[in-house]
């Protein structure tokens, strides 16, 4: 049987109304459903200086579905969402084999009775004895795992997906990315992206490079009606080599003082190149990433302001990971990651510093949640970050 949304009935219908096929998609389904600065940032204290008054963290627990009460909510209610990465052993577990919430289906039912509104995708696999079978990843997929987040009153916000490797884009490439497009658009997102960088080099010439082929991705996603992001880890934030003495290959080997990901920002079109800040690993970059090695060869001191880059380039942060963790300068990244809200990262601050709370999207992640012993844990530290994130107030 042909999907009413695909007859020449559906495109008159769509047409009457005015709505873009992204936007008459969702309707259907659901219907069917029925900056150079000393660290005093507040962000997070610095092991470099002595830590600065701002508050404190303003981490607390209790259930908070309307966010009110106690002052303002940093974070609104309908903005409070979680990685399906964090909760990975919950969707791929057998659920003929536990009584645990198993399974997309399942998971989400329980992540909507902590209070989450929201969730991003980390692929669409799921066990394969779990309602929908193991692969997701198709149209027929997309139908109804949207129809299971419009039954718990979820939003599916963003995905980390398919970033297509060749450049030049080969046509089998842009095939599978406006698949994944499609895909997004089904369940409703406004965003689509990655969990890697878009070059893992420090040479100029490959961002260069990266800049050009993020530009036509964003371009193909940008008429499908998303928004294309890329999520980075702490090296994205690291010194971009783009002069000095060059190499035995021809590179440069010094830096002028930009950082990677700020030089891929100014090359890249803010109208259709977005990004997604992981703030922990944003701030394992200020403990790393402190001192470069200038064109003529001195050191200098540039610290890494997270809120500040976004503040800089506010629009272009729609999205976040809300990551915590606790300090350790043995580890070579000055963390130890851990369940939101126990860190000492200041999210009261950053929050408070990035403003526009009604368009930023938090999501709650922790990469070590999943236990080999207790089978529960995931969804137990989910639950505690939901309370912590519900319970950061502005300060007064």
């Amino acid at each position: 049987m042909t999907d009413f949304q695909d007859t020449p009935a559906a495109d008159a219908l769509r047409q009457r109304l005015g709505l873009d096929r992204r936007r008459f998609l969702s309707t259907c389904t659901a219907v069917a459903a029925g900056a150079i600065a000393a660290p005093v940032f507040g962000a997070a204290p610095s092991f470099a200086q002595p830590q600065t008054g701002g508050g404190g963290h303003g981490h607390g627990h209790g259930h908070d579905h309307g966010g009110h009460g106690g002052g303002s909510a940093l974070v609104p209610a309908d903005k409070r969402g979680i990685i399906l990465y964090t909760v990975r052993d919950a969707t791929g577990r057998d659920p003929l084999a536990t009584d645990l919430p198993s399974g997309f289906r399942e998971v989400f039912k329980e992540l909507a009775r902590y209070g989450y509104k929201q969730v991003e995708f980390a692929g669409y696999g799921q066990h394969a004895n779990a309602p929908g079978g193991a692969n997701l990843e198709s149209v027929a997929g997309a139908k109804l795992l949207r129809s299971w987040l419009d039954r718990y009153g979820l939003r599916a916000q963003g995905n980390h997906g398919f970033i297509p490797s060749s450049w030049p884009l080969s046509q089998a490439d842009i095939d599978t990315f406006k698949k994944h497009l499609e895909i997004a658009n089904i369940l409703g997102m406004d965003h689509m992206g990655t969990g890697g960088d878009p070059t893992n080099s420090s040479y100029k010439a490959d961002w260069d490079v990266a800049a050009d082929k993020w530009n036509a991705l964003g371009d193909l996603a940008h008429k499908a009606g998303i928004k294309l992001y890329t999520h980075n880890h702490d090296a994205a934030y690291g010194f971009l080599l783009d002069g000095g003495p060059l190499d035995a290959q021809g590179r440069p080997t010094r830096s002028s003082g930009i950082r990677k990901l700020e030089y891929f920002l100014k090359g890249t079109d803010p109208r259709t190149v977005w990004l997604e800040m992981d703030i922990f690993w944003a701030h394992v970059a200020q403990y790393k990433f402190h001192t470069y090695t200038a064109h003529d060869g001195s050191q200098r001191e540039k610290v890494f302001d997270p809120a500040g880059l976004v503040v800089r380039h506010n629009k272009r942060y729609p999205l976040f990971h809300a990551k915590d963790g606790t300090r350790n300068e043995t580890s070579g990244e000055g963390y130890d990651m851990g369940v939101f809200g126990e860190g000492v990262i200041d999210y009261r601050t950053f929050f408070s510093r990035v403003g526009e709370k009604n368009y930023r999207n938090p999501m709650v992640e922790q990469d070590n949640a999943p236990s080999g012993t207790d089978l529960g844990q995931s969804l137990k530290y989910a639950k505690t970050a939901y309370d912590n994130l519900a319970a950061l107030r502005k300060k007064r």
